[in-house]
């Protein structure tokens, strides 16, 4: 209970220090600066809008202005037009009907001294036959002329007047611009080459008969207004665009836009900062998780916990540091090396950690590169950094040295690069070849920044914090380290002992789930403290006489039982990680030294079987528990003389059987279904160890 109270606080601090970290570097990006300024002052520096916002005032003006100039709309009356040209025609058909009744009267009459029809007359009767608008709108003159006209002469001017009616009812007449009307109709009838006092005649038929067509629509009117409003843009006042210059004059229009984007309220503020802190408490949240996993996964590990604090410092800081330099034109963020902390992570702790923390980086880049606009997130690069971490997470396997770092960060540059190359595809903006691969290079440059400093950093925390990684684990399985050279010098038996053990540890962990690379390891080390006194185990006892036959079973107790302690103490001389010395320590658990102990009763009833026991602790990993089973498995199948399959599997049974009911692996997390997989392999192994040989024939001597 004690142990899962400083695990909890342990989680608990941490979160509170990466919370606080995560919301201070962040601070900045949401946080905007307010003035204490005076309308009609001179700007002391540049400022710009934090946000985008609405003009709504000069919205408004912008619209009103733009419904003002709408005209007004009129409708063209056809009836109108078609009543005032008949009215032109009915003139001239008037009078042409009228000289056919004069000339018809005068075929009827043969009467020679009958007098011609005065002017005056025909006036009269023409009077009579036309409307009354016409009779009341010209004077007898205008029709006195007309009657008088030659007829070719008439009906050229008919011709002309029509003409020029009929362009000025085409454009429309309004109320107040008959007389504009009147006089362009009067100047068509003016450029004909008819003679003066027929221009005269048709201009004055033309003013009666131009009247307004032209009739307001108030409909159509308001539909156009509506139209017009609703096509004005809003006046927007960008983030980051400049309000005013440094020096400039802070005129009542400039004040009004300081005063709308918030740079003059201090209370605006408060809004991200309540936005940022619950955002950043929702990524503490998942921190919190993983790290209370990652506790529960290495049992309570600070080694652990502190790496992810330290990564996360780093890699966080990375990004404000290349913030600064970062502008809209210049995206230095396609450059930072983000991938390095997942890296780093997967080495160092677990794949699910790399891949819960990339989330929460790739969030924490799309605020950092925010170019400082409070509300906005830099969507484009948190795409880029999730995809490159996750790149990073995937290529990274089968690692087998430093140098699949370096291939981890080729695949990298792939994926970086299909990314760029994506966002400017899906632009709508132009790009040169060079621009491309400028673009390009960026991701390339990212790629391999990330996996030289993993290289560069992974020492560190393996030396520093003693952390274990695949690569540390892979050069201290190198037959070339001073301590496996000392135990192949001087006990070779165990360092056979030593290898069979760790095959079998290692093929019995990857069928369970557990780091086989681990187990192999610690399965060459396990034994280190036999080389203090290595000629007490059998297996170095080449040609010699047992030293056990000479003194007393305690003694050779005493012996047996210290090599895994001695073996702990020359691993830590030697800054083995704990990991191993933890194997060292816990591989023989506390089980009973049988042999010693029965043949020490044989001679004192009274001995307590505590003193022929292991001091501990038990196994309380998968690896170790494993190699604690494949330990014994290997020296007891090792001791016979005819190995069989059925003896194999009588001898990894009881083994196991025994490791269980004395209680060895209660404290690791195997569960009944891994010891029965582990029993399946390490069963399978052997058998192929020892499997039967052909006995091929002796030549017999002659």
């Amino acid at each position: 209970m004690q142990n899962l109270r400083k695990n909890w606080l342990l989680v608990f601090i941490s979160t509170l220090f990466i919370g606080l970290f995560f919301f201070f570097i962040t601070w900045g990006n949401i946080h905007t600066e307010t003035y204490n300024i005076e309308r009609f002052t001179n700007a002391s520096e540049t400022i710009r809008s934090p946000i985008n916002i609405e003009n709504e005032q000069e919205t408004q003006r912008k619209t009103r202005e733009t419904v003002q100039s709408v005209e007004d709309r009129f409708n063209i009356s056809e009836e109108i037009t078609n009543e005032r040209l008949a009215y032109a025609n009915e003139i001239f058909e008037a009078i042409s009907k009228i000289e056919e009744e004069e000339l018809v009267s005068e075929e009827e009459s043969n009467d020679a001294t009958r007098l011609p029809v005065t002017t005056q007359e025909k006036v009269q009767r023409l009077k009579q036959i036309l409307s009354d608008e016409i009779t009341e709108g010209l004077s007898d003159n205008v029709l006195a002329t007309l009657v008088e006209m030659p007829k070719e002469q008439r009906e050229e001017g008919k011709e002309v007047l029509i003409e020029a009616l009929n362009d000025t009812f085409e454009t429309g007449v309004r109320t107040e611009s008959v007389e504009s009307a009147t006089s362009h109709a009067n100047e068509l009838i003016a450029y004909s080459e008819l003679d003066s006092e027929v221009t005269e005649v048709l201009t004055d038929i033309a003013g009666f008969a131009v009247v307004e067509n032209s009739i307001y629509d108030a409909e159509r009117t308001s539909e156009a207004r509506k139209d017009a409003a609703s096509s004005v843009e809003p006046v927007m006042i960008r983030a980051g665009e400049i309000i005013v210059r440094e020096g400039q004059t802070i005129t009542n229009e400039v004040y009004e836009e300081l005063k709308l984007v918030g740079l003059l309220n201090n209370q605006r503020n408060l809004y991200p900062i309540i936005g940022l802190a619950l955002l950043i408490l929702l990524l503490a949240s998942f921190v919190a998780y993983e790290l209370n996993w990652i506790s529960k996964r290495f049992k309570g590990d600070k080694r652990k916990i502190v790496s992810i604090i330290l990564i996360s410092i780093i890699v966080v800081s990375l990004m404000k540091i290349v913030s600064i330099y970062t502008t809209q034109s210049n995206q230095l963020f396609f450059v930072v090396p983000l991938a390095t902390g997942v890296l780093l992570i997967k080495q160092l702790i677990h794949e699910r950690s790399a891949i819960v923390l990339s989330v929460i980086y790739a969030i924490l880049g799309s605020i950092i590169f925010n170019h400082q606009i409070p509300g906005s997130l830099n969507v484009e690069a948190g795409i880029y950094f999730l995809l490159s971490q996750l790149a990073a997470i995937i290529f990274l396997m089968n690692v087998k040295d430093r140098m699949a770092i370096l291939k981890a960060g080729a695949g990298m540059s792939a994926v970086n690069i299909v990314t760029l190359l994506s966002f400017i595809f899906l632009s709508f903006e132009k790009y040169a070849i060079g621009d491309i691969f400028i673009q390009s290079a960026y991701g390339v440059v990212a790629a391999f920044l990330s996996a030289v400093l993993t290289i560069g950093l992974l020492p560190f925390f393996e030396t520093v914090l003693g952390i274990l990684s695949d690569i540390k684990l892979l050069q201290l399985s190198s037959p070339n380290q001073p301590l496996l050279k000392k135990l192949l010098t001087e006990a070779p038996g165990t360092y056979h002992h030593s290898i069979m053990v760790a095959n079998l540890s290692e093929t019995a962990c990857e069928a369970i789930g557990a780091n086989g690379l681990l187990a192999r390891v610690g399965a060459y080390y396990h034994d280190m403290g036999k080389t203090v006194r290595p000629h007490y185990f059998i297996e170095n006892q080449l040609a010699i006489k047992n030293p056990h036959d000479v003194i007393s079973p305690a003694e050779s107790a005493d012996i047996i039982i210290s090599h895994p302690y001695d073996g702990a103490d020359m691993l830590k001389k030697h800054r083995i990680p704990k990991e191993i010395v933890d194997i060292a320590t816990q591989h023989h658990g506390t089980t009973l030294l049988k042999y010693f102990y029965y043949k020490e009763k044989e001679k004192n009833k009274e001995v307590k079987e505590e003193s022929f026991r292991y001091p501990g602790p038990k196994p309380q990993t998968k690896e170790a528990a494993i190699i604690c089973i494949c330990d014994s498995v290997e020296a007891a199948v090792r001791s016979l003389k005819e190995p069989t399959e059925e003896k194999i599997e009588d001898i990894v049974v009881s083994i196991i059987r025994d490791r269980m009911t004395d209680g060895q692996l209660d404290k690791s997390p195997l569960t009944l279904e891994d010891l029965n997989l582990v029993q399946r392999t390490i069963c399978d192994t052997l058998k192929g160890i020892f499997h039967s040989r052909i006995q091929y024939p002796m030549k017999e001597a002659k």
